[in-house]
């Protein structure tokens, strides 16, 4: 077994990077407190980590230092570098091009932390964002971080009941959204499906105000005395604002994440260990250089968007590309025409986009330059090693390094990949852990651990700077939920197998989360939702492989009547309940689900019969009705035709 205190000999990567890993590993206090001083402190950090893993967990990074994340990200460039830009802005309409610069960007941030103190923002409130890929988001995410204000970025596919359920729950006191969402030809009526949202908050909710960004300048409905006009507000304020001082465990944002229940999960991060992380990932994954033009296509309302539109490239002083249309519309090409027309070097995005991609004509790709890409990244779900390849060769031109990267909401950035340069990519593998990321894979019972080569529940030994504090006014749920499936360390939720050369390979979620396109759906969320229609009896949520989002989602139903519920009810009652997005691939109205004796839906068999994987469905004889399972094969099967 190799060295506990170095990389696998096998595993091909650069001096540095080993010393690194060596470092971290040897003397983890002094290693972190060093990559504290990538940033700038009010008052300076004297210790690193004070977490545990055991008894009532406790997350904590740099406890005694003062700093403020608007401060990182922009003034110090600022007094640096005024005139790089910050932020390039392009609209999906010809000729809508933006380019900010960190003094502009400053300016901006500072005029809205300036209308959001008038409007009573205090230290530790929360704000809610819901804008599509807007200029505004950006903005709106660094004032809150200016004026100590926590952000709540919410995701523009929500319904207006997944909305109303964060804005409770968070208790934001105001609410940034937008006039429309433009999507291709489509307009996305954000500002009325807000205010839906907020009409079912319980007792009008605790928003304040509504200010509103004009996307198209249509005419939307606006409440007197609680909506007002974002352009008018900031119009009002002066480009300064004085930054609150904050502790560095005081929190940044809360984001919502799916969990195996139905209620979603408002996921806690710091200030100081977050922002540290989110700069040394960004530089150690992506080689970061000063003159990258970084293209993250991820949405701000999720945590990669977070990450890497927002605070890590920022805060290492790069310029982010933020693009607001869709790959091929109005027609293919459209994102390799962006990459062209801003030189961008970092393009980082989905493997749904790959693999899209790869459906349409070569020639699409082929027909633009490129040249200008340095590195490929890859995030949200595994990529397969089919998909990594077309992506190095065809936009790559197999001269630019693929990352894949693996990480999760509640890691706060990237944990396990390859390194541009210094970690080679390994078409479909996840990579090798990050410096001071303490892999550890268990067996199923999450007791042993299984050493050197093998498979076994994906954990974590140890806290890293990014990892989440808590969950939102809930962090008994957070011991629960991540750290007593085995005991003393951290459960993604994700199985592993590590080659030996130390290379990491995901094998899926081992939880009831599905992912379909990078977007964690709970399957208990879908469930809920289901059950708002009087004529179900009850339901069940898989997730099946899916050629272009990876996991596609479907449910199976039971109906108190036979023949009187539309799969449309079905359908429409998700996309209500939970949103467009969440939509399932396939629903089946079935007269029965498999189920142990004691009442547990057996859901493997549910995954198989979806997927017609029907030659090993295992032993039936711990089903409370095994013959249930043939009927629902013949019932599966007229439906699909």
């Amino acid at each position: 077994m190799a060295d506990r205190f170095s990389l696998p000999a096998g595993a091909v990567v650069a001096d540095q990077y080993r010393a690194r890993v060596r470092d971290a590993q040897h003397d983890p206090e002094a290693f972190w407190l060093a990559q504290a001083g990538r940033l700038a402190w009010h008052t300076p950090p004297s210790a690193a980590s004070r977490s545990y893993f055991t008894g009532d967990v406790q997350i904590s990074w740099y406890a005694d230092g003062q700093l403020n994340v608007s401060e990182n990200c922009l003034d110090r460039h600022v007094l640096t570098q005024p005139d790089k830009a910050a932020l390039i802005w392009e609209g999906q309409e010809k000729g809508q091009r933006e380019v900010l610069t960190y003094r502009d960007l400053h300016a901006r941030v500072c005029r809205l932390a300036n209308v959001l103190r008038r409007l009573g923002v205090r230290k530790g409130e929360r704000v809610a964002i819901h804008l599509p890929a807007v200029a505004e988001g950006v903005v709106a995410m660094l004032a809150c971080a200016r004026i100590g204000a926590i952000h709540v970025v919410l995701f523009g596919g929500f319904s207006a009941e997944g909305l109303a359920e964060r804005i409770q729950d968070s208790s934001a006191g105001v609410v940034i959204t937008a006039d429309v969402a433009r999507r291709g030809a489509k307009l996305i009526p954000s500002k009325t499906t807000m205010d839906k949202a907020l009409a079912l908050c319980a007792s009008g909710g605790s928003v304040r105000h509504v200010l509103v960004v004009s996307v198209s300048g249509v005419d939307v409905p606006m409440q007197e005395g609680r909506d007002l006009s974002y352009e008018a507000e900031v119009a009002q304020e002066e480009a300064d604002c004085t930054p609150e001082v904050m502790n560095a465990c005081d929190p940044l944002f809360l984001l919502y994440t799916s969990g195996s229940t139905g209620r979603p999960k408002g996921v806690v991060h710091s200030s100081g260990g977050y922002l540290v992380w989110a700069g040394l990932t960004h530089e150690l994954a992506f080689d970061a250089q000063p003159d990258d033009i970084f293209w993250c296509t991820a949405d701000t309302s999720w945590i990669t968007g977070h990450t890497y539109v927002v605070y890590g490239p920022l805060v290492n002083g790069a310029t982010v590309l933020i693009y607001e249309g869709l790959p091929s519309w109005p027609e293919p090409g459209q994102w390799w025409d962006v990459i062209d027309r801003n030189k961008v070097t970092v393009f980082y995005t989905s493997p749904t986009v790959v693999r899209a991609a790869m459906r349409e004509d070569e020639a699409v790709v082929r027909a633009r330059s490129l040249a200008s890409l340095r590195v490929l990244g890859t995030v949200g779900e595994p990529i397969s090693p089919e998909a990594w390849t077309w992506f190095s060769e065809e936009v790559g031109r197999g001269q630019c390094p693929v990352v894949d990267t693996w990480w999760q909401t509640e890691s706060g950035g990237v944990l396990i990949t390859a390194c541009a340069g210094q970690v080679p990519g390994r078409p479909g593998a996840a990579g090798l852990p990050l410096p001071g990321v303490e892999i550890a894979l268990l067996g199923t019972q999450g007791h042993t651990t299984v050493d050197g080569e093998g498979e076994g529940l994906l954990c974590l030994s140890r806290s890293w700077p990014g990892q989440a504090m808590t969950l939102w006014q809930d962090h008994d749920r957070f011991r629960q939920t991540y750290f007593s499936t085995c005991p003393g360390y951290y459960f993604t939720g994700d199985g592993a197998r590590r080659e030996k050369d130390g290379y990491i390979w995901i094998t899926g979620r081992v939880d009831d989360v599905v992912n379909v396109s990078g977007h964690r759906i709970g399957t208990a969320e879908i469930e809920d939702a289901v059950a708002t229609d009087p004529e179900v009896v009850e339901s069940a949520a898989v997730g099946i492989p899916h050629d272009l989002k990876g996991q596609g989602l479907v449910v199976y139903v039971v109906a108190r009547e036979e023949g009187r519920l539309d799969p449309a009810r079905v359908a429409r009652a998700v996309g209500e309940g939970v949103g467009r997005y969440a939509v399932p691939e396939k629903i089946y109205i079935v007269k029965d689900l498999p189920k142990t004796r004691s009442g547990k839906i057996v859901r493997r068999l549910l995954r198989k019969i979806a997927a017609d994987e029907l030659d090993n469905l295992g032993d039936l004889s711990t089903l409370s009705d095994p013959e249930c399972v043939q009927a629902l094969i013949r019932q599966v099967a007229e439906q699909n035709g």
